[in-house]
């Protein structure tokens, strides 16, 4: 069966379910759904799903990235990150679209990229004063517990 006419992140490849403990890297082709506690290293041009009961401690480099749980470690999403509100995230992230809710716990710098493909440079029309060059490690947001009950 020919895979050219399934998208990589169609359906769940990979699960780290709940009550699992995996260390090591995961490179794979579609999703990754972490449920569970993982410790290492995640690429794919997929998904990465963190789950409401998963636990991440780790550098995430996908095409896009959904926390629900907590991540601690770094993103690097060629399309997306979006941070749910019963997410956590300790570490840093560089996406061309970063959506955050209401309530999240974020520590870390955020960097907006410009998408892979030239889509960002497109909305930007290409001019310095409308898509200015991202500056290094500036801090977006520090929020605490204590900010959100």
């Amino acid at each position: 069966m020919s895979d050219t006419h399934l998208s990589d992140d169609a359906f769940i490849n990979s699960i780290i379910g709940e009550g699992t403990r995996f260390k090591g890297e995961f490179d794979l082709n579609g999703l990754l759904r972490i449920d569970g506690d993982f410790c290492g290293t995640v690429r794919t041009k997929g998904k990465v799903l963190v789950g409401k009961n998963g636990r991440a401690e780790c550098t995430v480099y996908a095409g896009t990235v959904v926390v629900g749980g907590v991540v601690k470690g770094n993103i690097f999403a060629e399309e997306k990150v979006v941070i749910l509100s019963t997410g956590i995230l300790l570490g840093n992230v560089s996406s061309p679209r970063f959506i955050v809710e209401e309530g999240v716990i974020l520590n870390g710098n955020c960097r907006i990229v410009q998408e892979a493909g030239g889509r960002a440079q497109a909305r930007g029309a290409g001019t310095q004063e409308q898509a200015p060059a991202p500056q290094a490690d500036k801090p977006l947001v520090a929020a605490s517990s204590a900010a959100h009950g």
